[in-house]
C-alpha cells in the first residue's frame, strides 16, 4: 500500500459524506507511526528494529480520542493496508453518533473483514473519547478497581546467549519475565536466562514447536526450570495435538495465535488452560472485554498481552488488566520512541493505571 491508495480512498469517501450530518468539528485522523525498538525483536515469526503502527485521532465536541493499532504480521496485517482500509470507511466512522459506538463498530466489523489492528485504533480512540466525554478514566466505566490490576512480565526476544543474558540484567527491576522461545536454540536460551536470574518465568513458544512429542518434552524441561506457563506450543490448528499434550503436560497451557475472536474460545477447551487476549488480534477494548468474559465463563485462565506498541494501546488493555489473572503489557517498555505516557509500572512489577479522563494519555 502507498499514499497515492491512501489519497484515492479518501477522496471516494469524501465524496460519501452525507451534508449537514454531524457538526463541523469532527475530524478523523489517520496516519502510520514508526516506532524504533530498543533491542532488535525476533520471535519465532520474525525479527526487526521497528514496527509500523496505525495512529487514529477522532475529535468530536472538542475532545480528541486517541487510538492505536499494531498490525500483525502472523495474520498478513501492515499498516498501509489497515488504513487503506480505514480511509474507505472514513464517511461511517466520522458521520456516525460516537455514543452509539457498538452499533457503529458493529458495522465497521461487517464492512471490513479483516484489519483488526485498524477496527481495534478505531475502537480505542471512540472509548478514550467517551471516557473523557464522561469525565473518568475508562477503568471506572467498566466498573474496576484500579488497585487490582496484576504484575506485567517483561518480555525477552530471542537472541544469542550472551545478548540474552545482557537483557535480562536490563530487566532487572520486573519480577517476572516472559522468553520467547520456538527454536532448536530452546535450552540454551533458557540456560543464558538462568545464569543470570532465578526469577519466576513464562516461556511463549508462539506455535514455534510442530512435533508434540518434542513439544511435550520441552514443556516438561520446561517445568524443571522455574517456568510458570507455557504459551501457544503448537501451530494453532493443532487443537487435536493440544488436547494430546494438555493431558500429559506438567504446566498450564494458554494459547495465543489460537484464539483471535470471542468465538474461538469453546472450542479450546480440553487443549488450553487459559486465553491471551490482544486488542490488535480481537479489534479493540469491547471486543477484548468479550473475550475475556467468555474465557472467564467457561473457566479458562485469563491474560491481556499485546503487540510492540505505544503507551497508546497498552494503556487500553490495561484499563481492563484488573479482570485477568495475568498481564504482558510491556510492548511500551520495549520501544525508544514512545509518543505517549499513559500505564507505568511500579518498583514491584504492578501495572498503575492513569487515574485522567478515558485513556488518560500525556505526550512524551
Amino acid at each position: 500500500m502507498n499514499r497515492r491508495d491512501l489519497l484515492r480512498a479518501a477522496a471516494v469517501a469524501t465524496a460519501a459524506v452525507p451534508a449537514g450530518a454531524v457538526t463541523s468539528d469532527t475530524r478523523l485522523d489517520l496516519d502510520a507511526v514508526r516506532l524504533y525498538l530498543r533491542h532488535k525483536w525476533t520471535t519465532v515469526m520474525s525479527s526487526s528494529e521497528y514496527r509500523d503502527v496505525i495512529s487514529v485521532a477522532y475529535t468530536h465536541d472538542g475532545l480528541t480520542g486517541r487510538g492505536e493499532g499494531a498490525p500483525i504480521v502472523r495474520y498478513k496485517e501492515d499498516a498501509w493496508s489497515g488504513l487503506l482500509a480505514l480511509e474507505k470507511e472514513r464517511a461511517l466512522i466520522t458521520f456516525s453518533d460516537p455514543w452509539e459506538f457498538e452499533k457503529l463498530m458493529a458495522q465497521l466489523f461487517r464492512e471490513i473483514p479483516e484489519a483488526y489492528a485498524a477496527k481495534s485504533a478505531v475502537d480505542i480512540a471512540l472509548m478514550d473519547w467517551i471516557g473523557q466525554k464522561l469525565g473518568i478514566p475508562l477503568y471506572r466505566y467498566f466498573g474496576l478497581n484500579p488497585k487490582a490490576t496484576p504484575v506485567t512480565t517483561f518480555s525477552i526476544g530471542i537472541d544469542d546467549p550472551a545478548k540474552t543474558r545482557d537483557k535480562v540484567r536490563e530487566a532487572a527491576p520486573y519480577p517476572v519475565l516472559k522468553i520467547k522461545v520456538g527454536l532448536d536454540s530452546d535450552e540454551a536460551t533458557i540456560a543464558a536466562v538462568r545464569s543470570v536470574t532465578r526469577k519466576p518465568l513464562r516461556v511463549d513458544a508462539n506455535e514455534g514447536w510442530t512435533d508434540k512429542e518434542v513439544a511435550l518434552r520441552r514443556i516438561q524441561w520446561l517445568a524443571t526450570q522455574g517456568v510458570e506457563f507455557v504459551e501457544q506450543p503448537m501451530p494453532a490448528d493443532r487443537l487435536d495435538d493440544m488436547r494430546w499434550i494438555h493431558e500429559r503436560s506438567p504446566l498450564p497451557l494458554i494459547a495465543d495465535e489460537a484464539v483471535r475472536h470471542p468465538s474461538d474460545i469453546p472450542k479450546l477447551l480440553g487443549a488450553f488452560d487459559g486465553v491471551n487476549v490482544k486488542l490488535d488480534k480481537c479489534g479493540g477494548i469491547m471486543e477484548a472485554y468479550r473475550e475475556i468474559q467468555i474465557a472467564k465463563a467457561m473457566g479458562l485462565k485469563t491474560m491481556l498481552g499485546c503487540m510492540i506498541s505505544s503507551s497508546c494501546t497498552v494503556t487500553a488493555a490495561a484499563h481492563l488488566s484488573p479482570l485477568v489473572d495475568y498481564a504482558d503489557l510491556d510492548g511500551n517498555l520495549l520501544v525508544a520512541n514512545d509518543p505517549w505516557r499513559g500505564v507505568t509500572v511500579d518498583k514491584y512489577g504492578k501495572l498503575i493505571l492513569p487515574d485522567r479522563p478515558g485513556l488518560g494519555l500525556l505526550r512524551s
